[in-house]
């Protein structure tokens, strides 16, 4: 299906980062927002209603809180698998193609290479695991009409994320630690947003994508680099291990995505994390502390 002027899209999480630059990049195109107050993704009947009339659904909408949901992973299993599994259902009841976005979390972190986007998942944490589910489902219910986006590292305007916390904490103490032994690729939401339409007017159906900023760095090197596009000396972030900061849930020590599914799309990789946030930056996702 190549986007027309009567294409007609839904989306879903639209209260969130990434909904809103969805909802930006949409723009000029018949769209319905829809965020928790308009209808719960875990219940099928509403699902139905709000995804008929609609060509494309695009679910943004999850339960993120990822040390959380150790302890509450039913509720995560709920928003991150039911839900993607009624929306996969709706769509396929109404001819309509259903974007899920997914994590790097469904791997976990033990490879040296670029994960490919049809290696096997394994993940380690109850966030990884629903949201596998929630790929699993949604490619079960409606084969042909899926695009499984996997993200990772979100950063964006809406919210709260790593480069305004970066920001904050730096107005706040001389020198911060961050963790250097995780690698992954910042990403910015914007950018996604606009991967994921550009992929639809493709024409493009169903598929598993890696859509994440090119490159790769630590946290810590994120950091740093946040401080230097803020005009701050990048040196006041001191790099750290993760076994000295422990948090509930195990976080994938390589999150490096390939990128090679988007060459049968005629679409290129995403451009480097470095340019992304050079731009975003400028763009005020996060402010340089007074």
């Amino acid at each position: 299906m190549n986007a027309t002027s009567t294409t007609s899209y839904l989306v879903v999480g639209a209260g969130g980062m990434l909904g809103h630059d969805l909802m930006s990049a949409l723009q000029g195109r018949d769209v319905t927002p829809a965020t928790r107050a308009d209808f719960d993704v875990t219940d099928a009947d509403a699902v139905r209603r709000a995804v008929a009339g609609h060509d494309v659904v695009i679910n943004a909408s999850a339960y993120t809180a990822v040390d959380a949901a150790e302890s509450d992973e039913d509720r995560a299993y709920a928003v991150n698998a039911v839900g993607p599994a009624n929306l996969a259902r709706a769509a396929a009841e109404h001819g309509a193609v259903l974007v899920q976005v997914s994590t790097d979390y469904v791997f976990d972190g033990s490879a040296t290479a670029p994960y490919a986007e049809l290696a096997p998942t394994h993940p380690e944490s109850a966030y990884g695991r629903t949201k596998a589910a929630g790929e699993r489902l949604a490619l079960e219910h409606n084969p042909d009409g899926t695009l499984i986006i996997r993200t990772a590292w979100l950063y964006g305007a809406s919210g709260g994320n790593f480069v305004k916390t970066m920001a904050r904490l730096a107005g706040e103490r001389e020198t911060l630690t961050v963790v250097d032994d995780q690698i992954g690729q910042p990403t910015w939401s914007a950018d996604l947003a606009q991967r994921i339409i550009d992929l639809l007017d493709t024409g493009t159906r169903s598929g598993i994508f890696h859509a994440t900023n090119a490159g790769q760095t630590s946290w810590c090197g994120f950091a740093r680099a946040i401080f230097g596009g803020l005009g701050l000396d990048p040196a006041r972030v001191q790099p750290i291990s993760s076994d000295q900061f422990v948090l509930p849930a195990p976080r994938p020590a390589w999150s490096v995505l390939g990128h090679d599914g988007w060459a049968p799309t005629g679409l290129p990789p995403m451009r480097p994390w470095e340019e992304a946030l050079t731009a975003a930056l400028d763009a005020g996702v996060a402010s340089a502390p007074a």
